[in-house]
Formats: structure tokens, sequence, C-alpha cells
């Protein structure tokens, strides 16, 4: 590219030249250092051109921007004569230098191609622009003078000879070295003694008066800020900004900020001035008047930005934005595959590119770092580590790992060498021990570097494991220090017999997919289901060959189209796996297709993360990790198997010393690039389009017919979803047809749906733990979020401990299937199923759709108006039944296809630590149905009080004696025995009284424990495998109760001791039932509707998640919902009845629960502020968790496919400003499922200290029937220390640090008093009661 700098913008010079760079700036750096090609040092001479004041502006930064911009540039000589006038003396010096390395031709750069400069430019033009020029840096000049005390001694102006208008001949003088010219001072005219005139007035004040017009203008507004805030902070002494309900808290601020400093410093030059409101003396600092309101507006600007650089970056600064995370998975595609040359033509086409510069971090170029290091080729080592210096960035651990490694597999390498990469390391402030102990080698890489090392210090060894730090919770100091007494439980299972499961395991992880049974092949085959099911497997025969043909034909098209570009595309996606498995991959996806169809986006996200999923075991594979993985899980079975010696060593910390002693060879842990969502969907997207284009079936396959054609069986059509117009993916009915009368006795899913079939890899640190291969995160969040992973990552290691222990432990409990009940819902299911009993009827049963022409004239409007509602209404019901069956058979046929093994569920939590087991279809969270097929594989005698416990659990069940003492239920169980005997014999011919029940399918589970117990020999020596439930009162409320020490909530929600249970549902609808008698007697309609209809059952709901942040709206639908299951309330008053009610339950919850009501208050207008600030939510948990809150505006992305563009909503964009409703909506809720995670999480870890099997579903808890006591007491024990702590207190001086440690300046006058009341707000915890939390321990229904 050629510049003429003759024909320069003015106004782009005058930009440019005011632009802002750090602080002691030297002048003309840039252009010496990249003339001269060494590295500078300042002389003498330098040193009298530094700019000596703290400012962040640049004296003259033109003077570098003439000679070049880029390495490429190409100079024109002559334009660089005319405008000698603005060098100093240094520029002048190099450029002298210069001109003898440089010809009088074109210099042709990188870039190969050029512009030609024009030969001959009209001599008007040229001169009124070199003129503008010169007048632009003159009166800039003049103004920095003005405005700071600086030493621009040494700025000197060449004479210009003067023609006409000023304009210097292009042929004008050189500099004569040792001349100097001096820079008048501000006001005065310049001295022109050599000869020659100075430029015309017109001109030069023309920009003068401008300059100091803005800077008049800026300097009275900044008084004028400054003198409201004085008069704002007047009225804030004398009034207060606290809200009702809330405590005095005074908030000490020892240091003040720089801001406050300087405004300040202001208030007291002003008030000597004789003239506050212009303040233009020299003396007075340029950091307290002119960029104080730019420094200001950017630092309110950047507010958003900044929190989102942080929510965005790791530790060592790489971002995890969507365009930064396409680079780098690029870039790992490209070297996967061997395609080592675009994988460095890409990254050097986006260094070169100052733009897509930015996109590269350390991570990038360490991609290619480790690639050259494979192949030992030091001069690209070289090379690369110039651009990471070009780039402004520090080389980190991963970088000299790599630089070792190659000098390791050059066994010639100069110990010098090594020594100096060596000693680098140390001056970086890293340390080679950490190399080894953080680096994730892959491969012999350690090896090699191991290697290198051993060239200049022989005798070196990589240190072990460090002193491990404990949680410094002191929720935990107990657990970790006090292990004497500690019984960890240990597996029912030889060290042999799990080495032998964790085989099983790794072979299904590999494959990546597991095909089973399905329950429906136990029905009777006919011979119109064989004859449909060899048709649909020819037709998928064909469907493969077709799809495997196109894919190679569009994977060569785009191959020739990219073959020697660097550019990032899809093609190199498309090679990372096996085109079979891109092929069986589409097929998978056709088979689970709803007849009803499914959105594109939901398919195409389906599609990609199947091919990521694939593409990281098989990166895992090829780092030769799988071998190590075996080793160190062969010795951790020492640790868990029966036969083995008691430990008090903790799973986690196992697995890490075993990993440390086995540390040769590759790292287990993987630090491949997460694919962004958008990378995700394009991919699937891809393979979609092929599927619809290539899909095909004859049309007379099924029915014959004299018209054969072949018609596609997939359409792409356009429907409306919460009034988006979105793309939709359905079958063609043939194919619909085919697939249910073929009824297909094989089901595949993806591998991790499964349960594992060894306990899980114990969780170590965010990125390792869970599975043996597939990828799993240890908190779940939205397609695309990252900032959760990154904060977890952020944390020290041992700040998480009590988590992944708690985790660990929740995933080392061993399932088994109840077989029996497993029987009797696989034949309802098969029979036509039972709604009643939660078990879905086939698509067969449902209602029939109307059929009807719109042009049929026997149809009334109304009547066809009303046939298009119903079949509206029977199309949906038809989606729904499908839905739910679909969703039975892949629970059953998982249970059935593990009927007679061992399995385990690894967890992972969600962004509030609640946790979850990772398979998603068949787990101990899902529904009634689930629940009663699973019991412990370990089983353990009743003992003296398991059978009563049993029974309790029996009638919590049934739904009935909920007001009743635990004596009153175990009494009622002993009176029904014979209807609990009767069902267990009998489910489906007998009585059926356990149909009746609220959970009917776990009180059948129940019934048949009690018989086997009742009926052995002795039943306290009975082996009972059956989890007993202990359920939280009303959860939520108990610690919101317990956080503002409310007696009244407190006994409300069972935290007192009481002999019977109190039912908050029951008080609450006993108190609505009272407004409702009352607005009776006025005569209010809906109130006289409503008697005898208002019960427990109508509010529990409501009154459940009020404390978890559910609105009005939300309320009313619940109620509405429950108005609809009565089948005598008159439909009509259903939405009057509604309204009604929800505003009488949130009347009654706030009588009720005052304490509550104003914690939540002061939850919400803290969120509420922050996110107004810029900021999310952002909060620590009792046990050291980061919880960030992942809701921001909506950005709205168009994605480009060949199918259609899509249009994507993505609220969870960090680079986003947050969403302020949500963030204040949603902080409540998440706060207290934050706290009650906590809670479970600490009695997880102090039940497996006792030896305790446990599990729990949120806010219910499971054990063993002979252990319910001991977990029960371990349970109150930790609720009471967790809310000992002072845990508002806590969140107050996070909340102040984080949001309120940085003042946000006095740009705009509302942001700063939103600032003082966000300060005020934070600081005022809510007042609490006098309730003693010691009672809880004896409280009997606290859990029960």
């Amino acid at each position: 590219m050629l510049f003429n700098l003759s024909l320069l913008n003015p106004r782009f010079v005058r930009h440019f030249c005011v632009r802002s760079i750090s602080a002691m700036t030297y002048r003309c750096i840039g252009m010496r250092v990249l003339l001269s090609g060494t590295k500078w040092r300042p002389s003498v001479r330098d040193n009298a051109v530094v700019v000596k004041s703290h400012v962040n502006m640049s004296l003259l930064r033109l003077c570098a921007f003439p000679k070049c911009l880029t390495s490429g540039m190409v100079v024109n000589k002559a334009a660089r004569q005319v405008l000698n006038a603005n060098h100093c003396r240094s520029c002048f010096r190099i450029q002298n230098n210069f001109e003898k390395t440089i010809t009088d031709t074109t210099l042709v750069c990188r870039r190969r191609y050029s512009v030609l400069i024009p030969k001959k430019e009209e001599g008007k033009t040229r001169m009124r622009q070199q003129h503008q020029l010169l007048d632009v840096l003159e009166a800039r000049i003049q103004q920095l003078q003005s405005d700071v005390i600086l030493d621009v001694s040494n700025v000197h102006f060449l004479k210009v000879p003067q023609t006409g208008r000023g304009t210097a001949s292009a042929k004008g003088p050189k500099n004569v070295s040792g001349e100097r010219g001096e820079m008048p001072k501000a006001g005065q005219p310049r001295n022109t003694e050599t000869g020659g005139s100075s430029s015309p007035k017109t001109h030069n004040s023309r920009w003068m008066e401008k300059l100091k017009n803005e800077k008049w203008n800026k300097t009275t507004k900044q008084a004028r800020l400054q003198l409201k805030l004085q008069e704002k902070m007047k009225k804030e002494n004398k009034g207060s900004l606290m809200l009702p309900g809330t405590s005095k808290k005074t908030i000490s601020t020892t240091k003040k900020s720089k801001v406050m400093q300087k405004q300040e410093q202001a208030k007291t030059k002003k008030q000597k001035s004789p003239r506050p409101a212009v303040a233009v003396q020299e003396t007075y600092s340029r950091e307290a008047e002119l960029p104080e309101v730019e420094e200001l507006d950017q630092q309110v600007n950047q507010w958003v930005s900044a929190n989102a650089e942080t929510l965005l970056e790791d530790n060592e600064g790489n971002r995890y934005g969507d365009a930064q995370l396409s680079v780098r998975c690029f870039l790992e595609a490209c070297v996967f595959i061997g395609d080592v040359d675009r994988a460095q033509r890409c990254l050097n086409n986006h260094h070169r590119n100052l733009t897509k510069r930015k996109l590269l971090s350390m991570s990038a170029y360490n991609i290619m770092l480790r690639v050259w290091a494979k192949r030992g080729s030091i001069s690209q080592i070289g090379r690369i580590f110039t651009l990471i210096e070009e780039a402004g960035l520090k080389p980190n651990l991963s970088s000299y790992s790599a630089a070792l490694e190659c000098m390791g597999r050059h066994p010639e390498t100069s110990p010098h060498v090594i020594d100096r990469c060596l000693q680098q390391i140390k001056q970086d402030g890293l340390s080679v021990d950490d190399l080894f102990r953080q680096t994730v080698f892959r491969q012999d890489e350690r090896d090699m570097v191991l290697s290198a090392v051993h060239v200049v210090w022989p005798d070196y060894q990589p240190s072990g494991l460090s002193d491990q730090q404990i949680c410094p919770s002191p929720l935990v100091q107990e657990f970790y220090r006090e292990r004497e007494d500690a019984r960890y439980p240990k597996l029912a299972f030889s060290t042999e017999d799990l080495r032998q499961r964790f085989s099983q395991q790794l072979d299904i992880e590999r494959a990546s997919t597991v095909t089973i049974d399905s329950v429906e092949a136990l029905k009777p085959v006919t011979p119109h289901m064989v004859k449909m099911r060899e048709l649909l497997a020819s037709q998928r025969e064909r469907w493969a060959k077709a799809l495997l043909q196109v894919f190679r034909e569009s994977k060569m098209v785009m191959a020739h189209s990219h073959q020697k570009s660097g550019k990032i595309s899809l093609y190199l996606y498309l090679c990372i796996l096996e085109d079979k498995e891109y092929v069986d991959a589409m097929l998978q996806c056709l088979t689970n297709l709803p007849p009803s169809g499914e959105s594109l986006l939901f398919i195409a996200k389906e599609l990609g993360n199947r091919v990521y999923n694939k593409f990281c075991i098989r990166q895992k594979a090829h780092s030769q990790m799988v071998d190590k993985l075996a080793r160190v899980y062969s010795s951790y079975t020492s640790l868990l198997a029966q036969d083995t010696p008691t430990s008090n060593v903790l799973p986690r910390e196992w697995w890490e010393e075993l990993e440390a002693e086995l540390s040769a060879g590759p790292s287990l842990l993987c630090d491949d690039t997460p694919w962004p969502n958008v990378l995700v969907i394009q991919l699937g997207t891809f393979l979609v389009d092929l599927m619809v284009r290539e899909l095909k079936v004859h049309s007379d396959l099924i029915v014959p017919g004299p018209d054969r054609k072949l018609i596609a069986v997939l359409y792409h059509m356009y429907t409306f979803r919460s009034n988006r117009q979105i793309g939709f993916i359905k079958p063609h009915p043939i194919l619909t047809q085919l697939q249910s009368e073929a009824l297909e006795t094989r089901l595949t899913f993806d591998s991790y749906v499964m349960p594992m079939l060894c306990p899980p890899v114990p969780w170590t640190s965010p990125r390792f733990g869970a599975y043996l291969l597939t990828p799993t995160k240890l908190m779940r969040s939205v397609e695309g979020a990252v900032q959760h992973q990154l904060r977890l990552e952020k944390c020290p290691d041992y700040e998480l401990h009590s988590v992944l222990d708690s985790l660990n432990q929740l995933g080392n409990c061993a399932w088994r299937i109840n077989q029996p009940v497993l029987d009797i819902i696989i034949g309802i299911f098969n029979d036509r199923g039972n709604e009643k009993l939660d078990v879905p009827p086939p698509v067969s049963e449902a209602p029939e759709i109307p059929r009807f022409s719109h042009s049929d004239p026997s149809y009334t409007t109304a009547e066809k108006a009303a046939l298009k509602r119903e079949a509206i209404r029977a199309k949906k019901k038809f989606a729904e039944m499908h839905s739910l069956r679909m969703d039975a058979l892949y629970k059953l046929s998982i249970a059935n296809h593990m009927r007679d093994q061992v399995f385990w569920f690894p967890h992972n939590m969600d962004f509030r630590g609640r946790t979850y087991p990772c398979p998603p279809y068949f787990n101990h969270l899902g529904s009634d149905v689930t629940r009663a097929l699973l019991v412990f594989a370990e089983g353990k005698p009743l003992g003296a009080h398991g059978l009563d416990w049993v029974k309790i659990h029996l009638v919590n069940l049934t739904g009935l004696k909920k007001r009743s003492s635990l004596a009153g239920r175990l009494a009622y169980a002993n009176s029904i025995m014979d209807d609990i005997l009767d069902s267990a014999d009998h489910p489906l011919t007998g009585r059926k009284w356990w149909m009746n029940a609220d959970e009917p399918w776990q009180c059948l589970a129940c019934c048949m424990e009690i018989a086997n117990a009742t009926r052995s020999p002795d039943h306290t020596k009975y082996i009972s495998h059956f989890p007993v439930h202990q359920d939280g009162s009303c959860n939520g409320l108990q610690h919101y109760a317990a956080l503002g020490r409310d007696v009244i909530g407190a006994t409300s929600v069972n935290l007192m001791p009481c002999e019977e249970p109190q039912d908050v549902y029951s008080g609450v609808a006993q108190q609505v039932e009272e407004f409702r008698a009352q607005d009776a007697e006025k005569g209010i309609r809906i109130a006289q509707v409503l008697e005898g209809f208002i019960n427990r059952k109508v509010v529990k709901q409501t009154v459940m998640t009020v404390v978890y942040g559910v609105t009005r709206y939300g309320g009313r639908l619940q109620i509405e919902k429950r108005l609809k299951e009565i089948d005598d309330f008159p439909k009509e008053h259903v939405w009057d009845a509604s309204y009604y009610l929800v505003h009488q339950v949130f009347s009654s919850l706030k009588e009720m629960f005052t304490g509550t009501r104003e914690i939540q208050d002061w939850l919400t207008e803290s969120a509420r502020l922050i996110a107004k600030s810029g900021s999310t939510v952002e909060w620590v948990t009792p046990l050291g968790l980061p919880i960030v809150q992942p809701y921001h505006r909506i950005r709205n992305q168009m994605l480009k496919s060949n199918i259609q563009f899509l249009s994507l909503q993505i609220s969870h964009d960090a680079s986003q400003k947050p969403d302020t409703v949500k963030q204040k909506n949603a902080f409540p809720p998440n706060f207290i499922h934050s706290l009650d995670s906590t809670h479970m999480m600490l009695t997880a870890l102090y039940c497996y200290s006792a030896g305790l099997t446990f599990v729990s579903v949120h806010d219910c808890f499971w054990t063993h029937a002979a252990t319910v006591d001991t977990m029960n007491q371990v349970c109150r024990e930790q609720f009471v220390a967790l809310h000992s702590q002072p845990i508002l207190e806590d969140l107050s001086k996070f909340l102040l640090e984080k949001y309120c440690s940085e003042h946000p300046g006095e740009r705009k006058n509302k942001k700063l008093m939103e600032y003082w009341r966000m300060i005020h707000l934070l600081g005022k915890v809510p007042q609490t009661g006098d309730f003693n939390l010691e009672h809880v321990k004896e409280s009997t229904y606290f859990f029960s």
C-alpha cells in the first residue's frame, strides 16, 4: 500500500495528534525502533525530549506517524520533505539515516498490491492542505504549552520558505545538526528572525480560537458540575437515603479515591482564584482541569465494558468472546487434522491485520508454538515469539514449555540457550516447578521439557504436590482437620470388580453412543410390524449412502474453494471425524425427530454438540491420556473397594496423590478450547441442510398409488413461537407412519445419557471430573455462556475443595433397579398406559384431529372457527402425548437395560450451586415413576427404628396426616397394614389403595418394602436398600426466617420445636379463607363463589415459590391450574378467582413473614442499583463458591446458512449491559437457592464423614432407614452452623468491596447520586429479630 502524506486530511492528522497514550511518553520512539530494527535504549539526548509531566497526552505523536504506520507502508520522499518542518531533531536525524537505505522507487509491502501515488498534484490544493496541517500542529502545541507545565524547548521548527500563503516548497532546506529552535510561550508570537514571515493570523487564529472555545466550554462545564455536587452533598448531609425497614450502619472510608482528591484540589484552587469558573492559570495542573471531564466520562462509559472484560477473561488474560474462541477452535481443528500450514496462515493473517490481531491471545500463539515444538522447528518457535512481542503480549508457562520442548527434541541445542530460557522464566515471575505443575502436557511433551532442563540442571526433579491449603470456610474446618473418628464408607465391590467396570465404561465412552433394547420390544410381533421394520431398515441404508455421497461432494467443493486460504471456514470441522460418523449422527437425529417436528435451531444445536463431544473424545485419545487414566483409576479403586484397608483420605485427595505419583507422560487435564455456540449452530445447520436436500422417499412406499415420485422426507417451514417466526423441520407423514407402525426394538443414545457403570472420576478442579472421556462442565449453564466456568477457574483450588468433595460424595452413591416395580410399570406402559398413574398412553389414544375444508359451504363461519380451534387443541394434545410417551419410553428402556447392573450418577451443579445428576433422562431427580425405580445398591439392616421410619415415610408419600405428629403417622400406618400388604401382594388386582396416594409408585415400592421386612424372621436384621426421605418444611422460607431471626416466621416453618408440625401452607390457606369470608360479607361476588374451594392444595405451589421470586402473574397461573383441577368449580370464574386469590396469598405472606419481606426487598433493591450501575450481580456462598447471574440484555445475531438466516437472541453475553429487571427479580431466589445448596453440601460432607449413604433432591435428603436419625442430627447441626455465620453482613461487605471500591466520577450527576445511594443501601443490612437458632436442633419437624 502506498501513502501520499501530502494529501493527509488535516482533520485526521489533528485527531491523531491529540490521541492519548500512556504517561512519560518518549517522542518519536515508535519510528526510531521501527526504522533502526534494534533494541532502543534511551540516551542523554533522548532524555531531553521526555515528557516530564504525568499526562495522558502524547506531544507530537505525529512525528512518528509520517514515517510509517506499519512495516509495509511505502513512503513518498517528496511528501516527507514537505513535512520536515514539524520534526524534532531526533526524528530528523533518523530520517537522514533512513533515506540512505531507500530508493526513489516505490517500496512494495507484503500485501502484494499497491496504489500508485499521483505524480503531480495541483499546486494550490497541495499548498492549502499543507498550510492547514502546519497551522493545526502549531496551534495544538501552543495549547498544550498553556495547559501543561512541560519542557518543550527541544521541539524544533525548521524555517519554511513562504510562497504566496506560506506553502513549504518540496525542496525545503534540510535540518542542520545542532541547530535549535525555540518554542514561544503561550500567547507569544512565533519567532521568525531567521528570515521569512509568520503565517497570516487569519489562518492561525481560526484554529486557536476554536481550541480556546473548546477549552472554555469544558472547564466551565466542570466548574458548574462541581458546584452542583457541593449543593447536593449539603442536602444529603441534612437528609437520609435509608430505606424503610432497614437498620442504620456507618461506613467509614480511610482512603480517598484519586477522583475525590482531584476534586478537593480543584476546590482549593478555585477558592483562591478570582475567577473560579475559568481557572486558566499556567500553574494549574492539567489533571484537574481539561481532561477530568473526559476521564470521568470514560470511566462511566467503561463501567460496563470493564466488568465484561473481567467476566470473559481467564487468569492469563485470554479473552473468551465468540470471535476469540472461533479463531482458537479453528487453529486446533487445523492442527488436529495435520493442516499446520493452514493454521499458520490463519495466525499470520490475523496478526498482520491490526483489527483482527485483537482476536488473538496467548492461547492462540501457544497452539502454534506447541505444533512447531512437536516438529522441532526452533526457527518457527523464534518467529512466533517475535509475533508475540509485536502483539504486546507476555509469554506464559505454556509458551516457555513449548520452547523447552523444542530444545529437548534437539540434543545439539546449546546449554547457554536453554539456560537463558530458564532465566527468562524466572525474570517473568514464573518458576519451573509451576511449569511442570500447571502446564497441560500431551503425549511425550513433559519428557522432552524435562530432558531440556536436565541439560542445564542435571539433578532437577519436578516437585510434587505442595502443602495443600484447607478450604478457608469456617464451616468445614472440623471436617478437614478432625479425621481421626471419620468412617468414610466403602463400596460393596472388590478391586478387580471395579477395574472391570471401568473397562466397560471406557469402551462405552470411546464409542460415544449406546444402543439398547426398547421396552416396546416386549410386545408381540405381528407380520405387519416385521414388514415395516424391514422397509424402514432398507430406507435407512439408502439414506446413509445418499448422505455419505453428498457429504463428500460438499467437502470437496469447500476444500477447493479454501485450499490456500487462511480464512476461518467450516470445512475444517467437517474433517475432524470420519465421514461415516457425521452420517450416523444425522440418521440418529432423524430417528429421534418427533412427528410434530422440531425447531431448526434445536436440531442444529443437537447435531453440533454431538460432533463436538466426539471430537473431544478423539482429542483425548490423540493425546495418549487414556492409558494414563487407566493406570490412575486402577490405583484409585483401592480407596473405594471393600477388600482394602479403610482410610481417612478423601477421593479427591487420593486421586491427586496418584496423579502426582504418575506424573510422567501426558496430563489428564484437557485444555481444549470450548466451541462457541455460534460455531455449534453453524455446523449443525450445515448438516441439517444436507438432510433436508438429500433425504428422499417414494410417495407410494406404504400405500401404492398411480403417481410414483420421490418426495422429501423432511420439510423446512416457518412457524411462530412466542410471537417470533422460527425455522421448523417437520417429517413427512410417510416417515411418521413408517416409524410408528414399525415399533422399533432398538434405541440409540449418546453415551453420557446412560448412568455410569463405574464410580465417576472425582472432581479435582473445575475442568476435570465426572465421566471418563465425555466433556462435562462443573457448572452447567446456558449454551454459549462461559463466564461461570472462567470465574471458577480464577478461584484458588483450595477454596473449591468443599464444593468438589460434596459433589464427589453424591456421585459415589451406587444404585440399582427396583425390578418388581419396573415390571409392573412396563406392563401398564405397553397396555395403553394410565394417565392417573403418570404412565402416558400411546399417541393412538390421542383425540382425532378434525378435518374440514375451509371452502366447504355447509359450514358456517362460526362452525369453521370452532373446528379450527378444536383442531389446534387436538394437535397440541397429540404433540404433548407424543413427548410424554417418548420420555417415558426412554426412562423405562434405560431402567430395563440397567435392571441387573449397579450404576452411578455423576453430579455437577447449576450457577447457583444446586446439584444435579449428569444423565438427563433417568435419575433420582425425576418424576414419581423414576424415583420408585431406584434403590440403593448397598443394603443396611433396619435396626431398632428402621421399620418405623419406613412406615412414617409411607404416610408422608400418601399426602395424608400432614398435621399429625410422627407418632400419629406411625399409628396410622399400623392401622392400615392390611391395605399396605394387599397393595404389595396384589398391586393391580387388589384393593389398589396405593393408587390414591400423592406419589403412587413410590408408595407401592414402600408397601413392598414394608411387606418384605415384616415377613422376615427378624425385621431388625432385614437388609434394606430402600431410601427414606426427609423433606424440608418450605425450605426457602426456613432460610429467610433464619436470616431474619424472625420468631413468627420460624415457628410457621418448624424452626421452633413443636409437639405437632406447623403447616405453613395450611396456615396461609386458613388466613386466605378468613379474608374471603370478610369480603363475602361485604358482597364481593368472587369471594362468595370461592366458598368451600380454598384449601391447602390450591395455595401450596404459590406459597412455595413466592420465596423464590414468583410474581403475581405467575402465581395467578399456578392458582388457575389448581382451580381447573377441581371438577365442581365453575370454569367461567377461574380467571377472576385466581386473580383474587393470588392477591390474598401475597397479603397473607406479608403479614406472616415481615422479616422475610424486608430481606427480600433489600436484596431486590441492591440488585437493581448494581445492575443500573452496569454490573452483573455476583456473590460468594459461605462455602466459597462464586456465583454470577447470567442475565444480560438480549443481543440479536443473524447467522447465515444455506437453509435460512437464523436470528439468535443471546441473553447471556457478558459484553452486553445487564438486564436490570431480571437481575433484580432473580437475586432473592438465587441467593436463597445458593444457601439451600450450601446447607445440602455441608450435610453431605458430614454424613460422609459419619459413614452414611446420602443423596439429595435439593431440599429433600435421602438415606437408609437405619441412619435417618443420624442424618437428621447432622442436617440440623449444619443448618445452625450455616446461619450462625454473618451471612448478610458478609454479603454486604462483599458487595461494597466489589461495586463501591472505585468512585464513578461526576460526569453525570444522576450517576453519582445512584452511586452514593448504592453505598448507603448495600451497607445497611436489614434488622434481625430475636429467634434463637439453637432451637432448630430440637425441632423434630424441621426436616421430616
